[in-house]
């Protein structure tokens, strides 16, 4: 007959001290490794062993070597995102993905015209603004064909759920694949790059794409590169670049959300959960970075003519004189928004009405002016109906989920007197004073 084994308790708990100071080992592990990780970050994951996917491709070394990012120097955060668990993010999308009763659409202008976007005037560009008030179709761009194969717009239109879009014209970038996606973020999320002819000349020197057939999509990666045929568009790229910026709902009509990112940027965070975070549980319908150094309008239309990002001063002059003669207000904290000016390299938008408006709008006002959007935001923001329900996230939260790669680096310009001088200077030839008060207003002195 066998014998009934006993069990004792093993040596290592016999002992209530030991157990307490392995305990409280444990404890001080975990909170040190957490303010190690957190403390100095805007991101906080609820796992750090969401499945993650493999690199996608992997460049020549010669590639981009002579570009580098540009480091951070912020360590705290005002306001850090939290991120839901990655499984959870992906079904909670994946509902709301599956195919649904739309919503009621903008109707969109269509009609042949000499520019993309119909060249339109002012006067009536402003009477656009309140579409709740009009009831009818707007103008969006397409008055022309956007030179794409049909492959291409097959591809574009069979997107849904999620769309990150970047563009890279003139060569102007290079194309950097994104990092941080979870195992099956590719099944609901689709990455499109549109490239001109000069772009994909150099991505064919660089042998990073031969030569398709007519019935293969270029692929680099995460990114289905697209080529647009731009000398049917804008003779100037980055006009051309607003296009796919701007009017990404018109290319992408049945996704529900989108992420624009600039070339310069590559993300390091899954956009699923960015998404989530800054859209969903925001209950937002678009979502875009502060800028780092301004909050008024005029101080960057001042910046823009000072550092000639725009050579020409004199049109940034009249479209901020426009602005300022039909309502355009200085930001206060009478304001629902923390700033008037955006980073807008990194935009996040749920297709609502108002998102889509918003977009059609900002579109019209740079083929009108100039592609500096930065520069009409607030003033279509201000001044549209319906309102648009904006998630203003901070600097910091945007130099987490994206690095950012530059020939020129940022240099922070301190405000006061020389920004004073700047805007009085952008203004020096003005007899009418259509913005005397805005300046009075955003310098704090009283005016009549």
């Amino acid at each position: 007959m066998g014998k009934i084994a006993s069990f004792s308790t093993p040596l290592l708990f016999q002992s209530k001290l030991l157990c307490f100071s392995l305990t409280f080992l444990s404890l001080s592990l975990l909170f040190a490794a957490r303010f190690t990780f957190s403390a100095t970050k805007c991101i906080f994951r609820s796992s750090p062993f969401d499945p993650l996917q493999g690199p996608l491709f992997f460049y020549p070394p010669s590639y981009a070597h002579h570009k580098h990012p540009i480091p951070t120097t912020r360590s705290s955060c005002k306001s850090p995102i939290f991120f839901s668990d990655y499984w959870q993010v992906l079904d909670e999308i994946r509902t709301i993905s599956a195919p649904s009763p739309p919503p009621p659409p903008l109707r969109f202008l269509q009609r042949n015209a000499p520019t993309f976007g119909g060249n339109l005037s002012f006067p009536q560009r402003f009477s656009y603004l309140k579409h709740g008030d009009r009831g009818f179709g707007i103008p969006c761009g397409f008055f022309k064909h956007f030179p794409v194969s049909s492959l291409d717009r097959g591809a574009m239109e069979k997107c849904r759920g999620v769309v990150v879009v970047s563009a890279v014209f003139n060569d102007h970038d290079k194309i950097r694949q994104p990092m941080g996606l979870g195992s099956k973020t590719l099944d609901l999320a689709c990455f499109f790059m549109f490239v001109d002819d000069a772009t994909l000349n150099r991505l064919r020197s660089d042998n990073l794409i031969a030569r398709r057939k007519s019935s293969e999509k270029l692929q680099i990666g995460a990114w289905t590169i697209v080529k647009v045929w731009s000398g049917q568009l804008y003779e100037n790229p980055a006009m051309n670049g607003v296009i796919a910026k701007y009017l990404v709902h018109r290319l992408f009509p049945n996704s529900k959300y989108s992420i624009w990112i600039d070339a310069k940027l590559q993300l390091v965070v899954d956009p699923l959960l960015l998404i989530h975070s800054l859209l969903i549980k925001e209950s937002a319908d678009m979502a875009v970075s502060k800028h780092p150094f301004f909050l008024h309008t005029v101080e960057e239309a001042a910046a823009t003519a000072r550092w000639r990002k725009w050579p020409d001063v004199n049109g940034i002059r009249i479209q901020m004189e426009t602005y300022c003669e039909h309502g355009l207000q200085p930001w206060s904290s009478d304001k629902p928004y923390p700033s008037d000016v955006p980073d807008s390299a990194l935009i996040l938008r749920k297709h609502s009405v108002p998102t889509n408006m918003f977009s059609c709008l900002i579109f019209n006002e740079l083929e009108g002016f100039n592609p500096r959007d930065q520069l009409p935001f607030a003033f279509v923001r201000d001044k549209m109906r319906p309102k648009l329900r904006l998630n203003m996230f901070e600097v910091e939260v945007f130099e987490q989920v994206a690095i950012e790669y530059r020939h020129n680096t940022r240099i922070k310009h301190s405000g006061g007197p020389r920004y004073r001088a700047a805007t009085s200077a952008l203004f020096a030839n003005e007899t009418s004073g259509k913005c005397d008060a805005y300046l009075l207003d955003m310098w704090g002195e009283p005016h009549d």
